[in-house]
């Protein structure tokens, strides 16, 4: 089904349908672009976690118990 056709369906629809596959999609989009961002933002700082000591110093006591002082 081409895009003509689907707009043709869509305006068939009652208006609360409509709207709904409006909200889907736009919700569809923010997702898709989110997870577009943060891939490219992995992307751009993996090189310095894999080279910069400093900003992965706390890793090494990941698995160490932590007990908050009271």
């Amino acid at each position: 089904m081409g895009t003509k056709e689907i707009i043709r369906e869509i305006k068939r629809m009652p208006v609360n349908k409509r709207m709904l596959i409006i909200e889907r999609t736009l919700q569809s989009i923010r997702e898709s672009e989110l997870k577009n961002k943060i891939g490219k933002a992995v992307d751009l700082l993996m090189g310095d976690y894999e080279n910069d000591a400093e900003l992965t110093a706390f890793t090494n006591i990941d698995f160490e118990s932590f007990y908050e002082a009271r």
